[in-house]
Formats: structure tokens, sequence, C-alpha cells
């Protein structure tokens, strides 16, 4: 499934240097189609959110009835909560499919992404995840996958979780010819609210980058022509 040609010690000195990289043909080219199918026609999708009454999710069955114009409000509103005096203004909405979760569950059996989680959580992959990025703390990997539609967004937060070991998050890109002003733009954000750097969501390429470090998903715009698809989570100690 991974790419065995990929220069792993070009990409860890980047990782040394800026804290972050995106390593392009992460995946053998077979491997990232499959997965782009089964995100693409096969993931049943919740809505991850979080207004201000805190994080939520709408389950499978309630939000795939929603019509487009009910979505689309439920958005504008969650963006539309932050701002009340003792807010931290942290909102989000995108669709999500909890991959640890489900799988612990026995949900949706057949689903490729319980697959994937074994092989992520696999000797030979974490070992893999170690030579990567230089990090011998690395013992399991957590993942979901991920949709974001026009409307969608991830605002300002850095994924500090003392309690859960996070050392390295990362978003395996799975969207083809994703353009720049479509939004859905992973973007670093420095302590003086200043862009510091951004990823383009290019197909079949790795970002990571380590925590805690602050960024956010822009809004994806009304006019995008596809949908931002990934598979994403934290490498944990």
């Amino acid at each position: 499934m991974i790419n065995t040609g990929l220069d792993l010690a070009f990409w860890r000195e980047q990782l040394r240097r800026n804290g972050r990289m995106q390593v392009t043909g992460y995946l053998l080219p077979d491997a990232a189609e499959r997965l782009r199918t089964c995100l693409a026609e096969e993931v049943p999708w919740t809505l991850a959110l979080r207004d201000a009454q805190g994080a939520r999710t709408i389950d499978h069955a309630t939000y795939s009835v929603l019509t487009d114009e009910q979505a689309q409000r439920l958005f504008a509103e969650t963006a539309a909560s932050a701002g009340q005096e003792g807010d931290d203004g942290f909102r989000f909405a995108y669709d999500s499919y909890m991959m640890v979760r489900a799988y612990q569950e026995r949900r949706d059996p057949g689903l490729l992404l319980h697959r994937v989680l074994e092989l992520f959580n696999s000797p030979d992959y974490l070992a893999f995840a170690r030579h990567l990025t230089g990090d011998t703390r690395i013992r399991r990997i957590n993942a979901q996958a991920t949709r974001y539609r026009p409307g969608q967004f991830l605002r300002h937060h850095n994924d500090e979780e003392l309690d859960e070991g996070r050392l390295y998050a990362y978003v395996l890109n799975l969207s083809r010819g994703w353009q720049a002003d479509w939004g859905g733009l992973l973007q670093f954000i420095g302590d003086d609210g200043r862009v510091q750097d951004t990823f383009l969501p290019t197909w079949n390429t790795l970002s990571l980058f380590a925590v805690p470090a602050g960024h956010a998903v822009s809004l994806v715009a009304p006019w995008a022509r596809d949908d931002r698809l990934s598979i994403t989570g934290w490498m944990l100690m």
C-alpha cells in the first residue's frame, strides 16, 4: 500500500527543520485510487460539528436525509455561533467516519477502512512511522475519515491533548485536482495570528506535523467541484 520508493531521509529532515512536511506520492497508485473510491462511494458519513453547546455528532441516518439547504444552514449557524464573551471560538463542521469507534463496535463489516486501521497499527507500519519521523516514541495510530463539502470548515486550534499522547497529526489527502481557490486549505498559524504556511490537499500526499501547532482548514467554497476527502488522525505515544 505504501510507496516503497519514498526518500525517507529527505522527508525526515524536512520534519526536523520545519516541524511539518507534505510527502508526495505516499501511496501506491492503485491503493490511492481504491481508497478514494471507498471514501467517495462507500462510507456512511456522519456530521461532526462544534457550536456554542460543544462538540456533537449527527448520525448517518439523520444527516443523510437533510436537504442541501438544511445542511448549509446548519454549517452557517455553527460558524456564526462563535464570538460570545468567554467563548474560545473553536468551531468545526465536516463529515466524519470515526474509524476506531466503528472498528471497536464492529460496524459496517467489509468496509475497507477497517483494514486500513489494522494496517496503521501493524508492527511493520508502526516501524515505518518511527523511521519516517525519526521518533521512536510512536506506539499506536488512530484515524478518522473526513469529507469537507462546500460550507464546511475547521477553525484555528492546536491539537494539543496531553491525556491522549499526541505526537504528530497527519492527513492523507485523496482529492484529485484540488485548486487553491476551492478552500479546504491546511493553514499553519503562528502566535501572532498570521498564516505561516499553507498545504494544498494535493492528490496522494501525506501532510504531517508535530503537535502542538496552530492550524485550521479554511472554508470550502461553494464553487468547489469535488469533495475534500482524506484520512486523518494522530500518531500517539
